[in-house]
């Protein structure tokens, strides 16, 4: 897709581009005995999160991670029980962020672009993840999947946030670590951006868009979207 202008404002994803969820591990670790079992589970709960909006149906992503928790230990033939429930909700609410956020945010906040997130998390009261982890105060909004009761890539939840900025979404640039989200922000006329952390790289294949930018730090993808947009 060609675009006419270079973007303003940077979209966030927040679970695993900013904020670390390789301290759930401990979690895993006790309940499953492993702590890779983290992986299966997070792609279990992206994977159904898709799976209700493609069904047009609609589960708050909290609820959805609890009942991917409780499929994935019938899976393995463990228990979970309250206490654990109680865990999982208590670590994804205080997940720290990886070292690279503030340095890369102040990077594009002193480059002048506007910096938003966007998640599929439910909206929380204060003090929320992002100020927990002490990076709250680099966005001037966060929006959250709810609004439209769908979840990533849909492309009405990219689109709810160019509509309640008053843009168009080609001056958004979406950043992220999984390749599904920039693929479902550049179809829906946002700019992509992906930062590979462990765990993510790009898919070659056809017809898949490749994103604008491309980095294994999330500092080094700032240096980047400056160095080409500003």
């Amino acid at each position: 897709m060609s675009h006419d202008k270079p973007p303003s404002i940077i979209v966030f994803d927040v679970n695993e581009t900013l904020l670390d969820i390789t301290t759930l591990e401990p979690l895993f670790d006790r309940v499953f005995g492993d702590r890779a079992v983290l992986r299966e589970w997070f792609a279990q709960l992206i994977l159904y999160s898709q799976t209700m909006t493609l069904s047009g149906l609609y589960t708050p992503f909290g609820e959805l991670g609890v009942g991917s928790l409780r499929m994935v230990a019938s899976i393995h033939g463990v228990s979970v029980a309250a206490g654990d429930i109680d865990e999982l909700k208590k670590r994804m609410n205080t997940m720290p962020a990886h070292a690279d956020v503030v340095p890369a945010l102040s990077r594009l906040r002193d480059a002048g672009f506007r910096l938003v997130t966007l998640t599929n998390s439910a909206s929380a009261s204060s003090p929320t993840p992002l100020e927990r982890a002490g990076i709250g105060g680099f966005f001037e909004q966060s929006f959250s999947v709810e609004s439209v009761r769908r979840f990533k890539p849909a492309p009405e939840t990219y689109r709810l946030v160019a509509e309640q900025l008053g843009v168009e979404t080609s001056d958004l640039c979406l950043v992220a670590c999984h390749l599904w989200d920039t693929i479902g922000a550049q179809a829906a006329g946002c700019r992509g951006a992906l930062v590979t952390r462990p765990h993510n790289a790009i898919l070659p294949a056809a017809e898949v868009p490749v994103p604008d930018v491309i980095a294994s730090e999330l500092t080094d993808l700032a240096d980047q979207l400056v160095q080409r947009w500003r």
